[in-house]
């Protein structure tokens, strides 16, 4: 969680910073707020630090230690909470290593490695041919099981990361440490990762 992140409401015509500390505060770590999101989110002034509660809640504390808003994780690096006359609130994860980066930079052959041995287990190519609001990705036998129980059939840039979908829906988001090697998160041990060839 350490590091700037996105704070907004769903219809995103709210949005502001905001940095999560390990510092210790009143209550909980330390949290920061830039300067609009008191103006967009004035309830966010009682709000003196952050912590994890049971169950992976994000939970937003008061000077005594009771939660202002409570998150739940709906997907890797996006919380979500409910706040009376509010809505849906938001927090993810803010920017990218690489902003500038455009899919058709991506399009190409790229390698599937697990990184704790540096072992190449599938190659993908992900096509700039679009798929309904995203664009093709053909897997290249030989392939772990990892991959083929996974199975992609597109991918997209998103939320400042890349997003591998399956036919069943589900999703592996990549995050950039450089244009040409990309992590899956949350980040593990044993990562997955995508390397250009």
């Amino acid at each position: 969680m350490v590091g700037k992140w996105e704070f907004s409401n769903s219809d995103r015509d709210k949005v502001c910073n905001l940095i999560f500390r390990t510092d210790p505060a009143p209550a909980g770590m330390k949290i920061e707020f830039e300067p609009p999101c008191f103006a967009l989110f004035p309830f966010l002034k009682e709000v003196v630090g952050w912590r994890f509660a049971e169950n992976d809640f994000l939970r937003l504390v008061n000077a005594r230690g009771r939660s202002v808003l409570e998150f739940s994780e709906v997907e890797s690096r996006m919380f979500e909470a409910l706040r009376p006359g509010e809505g849906r609130l938001l927090i993810e994860a803010a920017g990218s290593a690489v902003p500038d980066i455009r899919p058709e930079q991506l399009s190409g052959d790229w390698a599937v490695v697990r990184g704790a041995t540096g072992r190449t287990i599938c190659t993908l190519t992900l096509s700039g041919a679009a798929a309904g609001e995203a664009f093709a990705v053909k897997v290249n036998p030989p392939c772990e099981a990892l991959v083929t129980r996974f199975n992609p059939v597109s991918w997209r840039l998103e939320r400042g990361g890349l997003s591998l979908f399956s036919a069943r829906g589900e999703s592996w988001l990549f995050e950039a440490e450089d244009p040409g090697n990309w992590q899956r998160i949350p980040r593990t041990a044993d990562p997955v990762l995508l390397v250009r060839k």
